[in-house]
């Protein structure tokens, strides 16, 4: 988890394009800090957290900082993100069910791509 905390305190005061922490196993105390980094960084297009075992708890964490419920709701709202890959995380239900990715897919004018597969529990 020092992993995310320490990319956490970097990405609030940068103005990152990308941010690639694949197979980190940040976990959801990383994702935590990630989250709280977000909540002040508008430059972030491209976020790949493949196979960092965030889970659901993880994915309230980073929806949350999005200022939403879940996951889908975020990509509602949201207007920065381009690109999540979010691969390999035991996401769960009711943190990226396909349902609800495709709902929030219908609104969201950002996001670009989205990878979930192997991680929708």
């Amino acid at each position: 988890t020092s992993c995310g905390c320490a990319a956490g305190q970097h990405l609030a005061g940068a103005s990152l394009k990308r941010l690639d922490l694949s197979r980190n196993n940040i976990g959801p105390e990383g994702a935590a800090h990630l989250a709280d980094a977000l909540r002040v960084n508008t430059s972030l297009k491209r976020l790949n957290l493949i196979e960092n075992n965030i889970g659901p708890e993880g994915v309230a964490h980073l929806a949350d900082a999005l200022r939403a419920a879940h996951l889908a709701d975020a990509l509602r709202v949201n207007t920065s993100l381009e690109k999540l890959v979010l691969w390999g995380n035991n996401l769960g239900p009711e943190g990226a069910a396909p349902a609800h990715l495709a709902d929030a897919l219908r609104v969201n004018t950002s996001l670009k791509r989205l990878g979930t597969s192997c991680g929708c529990a």
